[in-house]
C-alpha cells in the first residue's frame, strides 16, 4: 500500500547529472602562450613610444638632444606646454573641432537615411545605387584632388572651413553608410511589419525603429568622421591658405618648421593634439567596438 508520505531521503532532490568524461573533477582550461607572448609584445610596441613622447616633452632641449630618450626626466618641465599654448595652439584645437563637429553632423543627416533605403528598398536600382555609393571606399582622395580644387573655388569656398569639411564628409560617408546597413539590417523584421500594421509611415519607422536600435553604429559612424577629420591633412594643405583657417594637423607640420630644434616643444604639440581623441575613445570605445561588430549584417 502506498501511502502520500515520504521520506527525508525521498525529498532530497536528486543530484546532477554527471558531465561526460572523467566524473568529480573541474574542466581544466588550457592556455596559450603564444598569444600571450605576442599580447605583451604589442604593448610594449605601444606603450614604449607613447612613454617616449610624454617623457621626452617634459625634459629640456638640452637634455632632449644629448640624453636618452627612455630616461626619465631629471628636471621635468611644462615649458614646452606653455611655448606651444602661447603659439596659437588653442586656434588650431578650435578649428579642427569645429571641422570634426560639422563633418560629423553631416555624415549622419546624409548616410543614416541612405543606410536606412538601402537596407528596406529591394529594388534593383536601389540596390545598384547602394553598390555605385560604396566604390567611394575604392577611390583614393589624392587622385580627385585637383578638380576638387577647382570645385570648391568656383563655389566660392577656398580658404574656409566648409572648404575642409565637405570633402571629408563625403570621403567617410562610403564607410559609413557600410556600417550604418549592417547594424540596421540586425532590426527583426517582424518590428517593421508591426508598425507598419499599426499605419507607421517610412519615416516614422526609421526615426522611432531603426534609429534607436541602430546607436551602436551611428555612435561608430560618429566616432570614426570625427577622426577622419581631426586627423585629415591633404584638405587642408590643399584647400586652406591663412593662418586663421589652419587646422591642427596642419598646425603641426607649421610648428616642426618652426621649432625644428626644439624637439620637447613639437613633442609637446603632439601630446596635446593625441589628448582630445584619446578622451574619446576612452568614453565611447564599447559603442565603437559594439558598432563595427555588426557591420556583416546578418
Amino acid at each position: 500500500m502506498t501511502t502520500g508520505i515520504r521520506t527525508a531521503a525521498q525529498r532530497r532532490p536528486a543530484p546532477d547529472a554527471a558531465p561526460r568524461g572523467r566524473p568529480g573533477r573541474p574542466r581544466r582550461v588550457r592556455g596559450n602562450p603564444v598569444a600571450g607572448l605576442g599580447s605583451m609584445i604589442w604593448l610594449l610596441v605601444v606603450l614604449v613610444p607613447l612613454y617616449t613622447l610624454v617623457s621626452a616633452s617634459l625634459m629640456r632641449q638640452d637634455e632632449a638632444l644629448n640624453g636618452d630618450p627612455l630616461a626619465i626626466p631629471t628636471d621635468p618641465t611644462f615649458e614646452n606646454y606653455r611655448t606651444v599654448l602661447d603659439s596659437g595652439f588653442l586656434t588650431l584645437i578650435g578649428n579642427t573641432a569645429i571641422v570634426a563637429a560639422a563633418t560629423v553632423v553631416l555624415v549622419l543627416v546624409l548616410s543614416v537615411p541612405v543606410a536606412y533605403v538601402a537596407v528596406r528598398t529591394r529594388s534593383r536600382l536601389s540596390s545598384l545605387a547602394f553598390r555605385t555609393f560604396l566604390l567611394g571606399v575604392a577611390i583614393p582622395a589624392q587622385a580627385v584632388i585637383v578638380p576638387l580644387y577647382l570645385m570648391i573655388g568656383k563655389l566660392g569656398l577656398y580658404d574656409t572651413l566648409w572648404a575642409v569639411v565637405l570633402p571629408t564628409a563625403a570621403f567617410a560617408m562610403p564607410v559609413a553608410v557600410l556600417v550604418l546597413s549592417g547594424t540596421m539590417r540586425d532590426v527583426s523584421e517582424e518590428m517593421y511589419e508591426a508598425m507598419a500594421l499599426d499605419g507607421a509611415s517610412p519615416v516614422r519607422m526609421l526615426w522611432q525603429l531603426a534609429v534607436p536600435l541602430s546607436r551602436a553604429g551611428i555612435s561608430t559612424v560618429a566616432i570614426y568622421s570625427a577622426l577622419q577629420a581631426w586627423n585629415g591633412f591633404l584638405f587642408p594643405l590643399i584647400l586652406t591658405q591663412s593662418e586663421e583657417r589652419r587646422v591642427l594637423t596642419l598646425g603641426l607640420f607649421t610648428f616642426m618648421s618652426q621649432f625644428g630644434v626644439n624637439i620637447p616643444a613639437v613633442l609637446a604639440a603632439v601630446v596635446l593634439s593625441v589628448v582630445p581623441v584619446f578622451a574619446v575613445y576612452l568614453v565611447a570605445r564599447r559603442a565603437l567596438t559594439d558598432g563595427l561588430m555588426g557591420v556583416g549584417g546578418k
